[in-house]
């Protein structure tokens, strides 16, 4: 039997795909990369991906994020306001609920992942996922950074935005 490519090379999970393309629903997708946070809007149509919203985490400077923190655009705050733009473009398009798809990384509760849930939750999008995984509070608002950032100011910006 011949295994498939992506397989082979660790890029996809056939089985958590059939599972996840069964629900019908579009598909949040959170990735992260060495210096970025990526969320994007899928929707598959007979087993084939159309990217409907996709956005990085480097738009948030547009929005106030310091210009001289952007080594820090992959940290747990800046998965949060990631998730609260895209949830807040959902909208835009009509889109009010959709499913996560972490692809192959590790769910580990706290993580960036969660942030990024959390913030499309917030934003008003209806997706499935316990309280107790998100992050702490302080840990969002990036109490714990060393960088002055004035968190509430940029969702601000975020809301004004998509009003």
């Amino acid at each position: 039997m011949m295994i498939k490519k992506r397989r082979k090379e660790g890029k996809t999970d056939y089985g958590k795909r059939i599972k996840l393309l069964s629900g019908k629903k579009p598909r949040v997708l959170f990735r992260r990369t060495n210096r970025y946070i990526i969320g994007q809007l899928v929707k598959s149509k007979e087993a084939k991906d159309f990217t409907v919203i996709g956005l990085t985490s480097k738009e948030l400077i547009e929005y106030g994020w310091p210009k001289d923190a952007k080594g820090s655009l992959k940290s747990i705050p800046a998965s949060y306001l990631t998730g609260f733009l895209l949830g807040k473009k959902m909208l835009d398009k009509d889109e009010k609920e959709a499913i996560l798809d972490i692809g192959i990384l590790r769910s580990i509760e706290r993580s960036r992942v969660y942030a990024f849930l959390n913030g499309i939750k917030d934003s008003g999008i209806n997706i499935k996922c316990e309280q107790k995984m998100f992050p702490e509070e302080k840990r969002i608002l990036g109490k714990h950074m060393k960088i002055n950032l004035e968190f509430n100011k940029i969702k601000q910006n975020i809301e004004k935005k998509f009003v």
